[in-house]
């Protein structure tokens, strides 16, 4: 089920959306995609390292990371808000779980769901409507200015 975009239609813009080969190399050009979209927004450090999470899972944990695979990012703006959705090409029955380790676990690995747990305001995951694959999102949610809302506007 895809949650509704919270904020008046009319002050967002059309999503950017952008397919990246499945390469461990193309996840620093997802957090540049996002960061060039939230350019203006206090959250673009947080916006750009939940991408990088996400982006990760999608090539680690899906048909995505195999030799042809490939994942799509899409941002969607409007002022005080934002969702970044990464969509994979699946492979695994099981929907993505943050894991909640302990902060003393010295694992270098699973703990990029909790972070997106932690730093977003929401987020979730459903299988893609074509059936090929999932999307996985997060959403931030800032208080903005007169200022900042007529630059997210542009």
């Amino acid at each position: 089920m895809e949650d509704e975009i919270p904020h008046s239609t009319a002050a967002a813009r059309r999503p950017a959306r952008r397919r990246f080969p499945g390469l461990p190399s193309q996840i620093a050009y997802a957090r540049r995609f996002v960061a060039r979209q939230l350019a203006a927004s206090p959250e673009l450090t947080t916006a750009t390292l939940l991408t990088s999470e996400l982006a990760t899972n999608a090539i680690t944990h899906s048909a995505s990371g195999r030799a042809t695979g490939k994942f799509e990012v899409s941002v969607h703006l409007a002022p005080g808000w934002a969702r970044v959705e990464v969509r994979d090409l699946g492979n695994r029955a099981e929907a993505p779980q943050p894991q909640h380790r302990d902060p003393y676990d010295t694992a270098e690995h699973g703990r990029g769901l909790d972070l997106v747990e932690a730093l977003s305001s929401k987020w979730g995951t459903e299988p893609r409507a074509d059936g090929m694959g999932r999307r996985v999102w997060f959403e931030l949610v800032w208080d903005c200015g007169a200022d900042a809302v007529d630059a997210a506007a542009e």
